[in-house]
């Protein structure tokens, strides 16, 4: 049976991250190794001043990018960290490849684009026989992004505020029918 191919994209902060996390507690909860990467914010004195990335399968952390990063590549008003995007987010998507049933990964967007590694370990993931769940940034422009977007063997769902409880649930049950 083919596995799936998913992709959760939308404005900024339209609720794909949090969609992507119920999927993932949900499908674990339910006895699948869940695996990949997911990032979120960091916040300093409720301003945001930079992003975070967590492996899923050992809660490794580390930093995406940040208003107070040295090196690395500038989007916006941050500075990528391609130290941290190889060491946590490929390794996390390594090791998915490896020992999970599903892979997530939480984000295909300009920061993580600038990783070469990140987009291998992307494409490795892809071409495996495992299902995949990912988000999009909505104007992330890149050729592995195109890619994706043309190829429609994978679904890309919009998520806005008010589907993405009912997509969760859809993309949970979809993956867990597969099994």
């Amino acid at each position: 049976m083919p596995r799936s191919r998913i992709f959760l994209t939308g404005e900024p902060g339209c609720g794909k991250t949090t969609t992507i996390k119920k999927i993932s507690e949900t499908l674990a909860a339910h006895g699948m190794k869940v695996g990949g990467v997911i990032s979120g914010e960091i916040r300093e004195g409720g301003v945001r001043v930079g992003f975070n990335l967590e492996d899923i399968l050992t809660h490794e952390i580390g930093i995406l990018a940040h208003v107070s990063q040295r090196d690395g590549p500038t989007v916006g008003k941050y500075r990528v960290n391609l130290v941290d995007i190889q060491r946590v987010a490929v390794s996390a998507i390594k090791h998915a490849i490896e020992d999970a049933d599903v892979i997530l990964v939480d984000e295909l967007g300009p920061m993580e684009l600038h990783s070469m590694p990140f987009i291998l370990a992307v494409e490795m993931a892809l071409a495996t026989p495992k299902h995949f769940v990912g988000t999009i940034h909505k104007r992330a422009s890149h050729y592995l992004v195109a890619a994706i977007k043309s190829n429609p063997a994978y679904q890309i769902h919009e998520v806005t505020p008010n589907n993405r409880n009912e997509l969760a649930k859809s993309i949970t049950e979809r993956i867990e029918s597969q099994m």
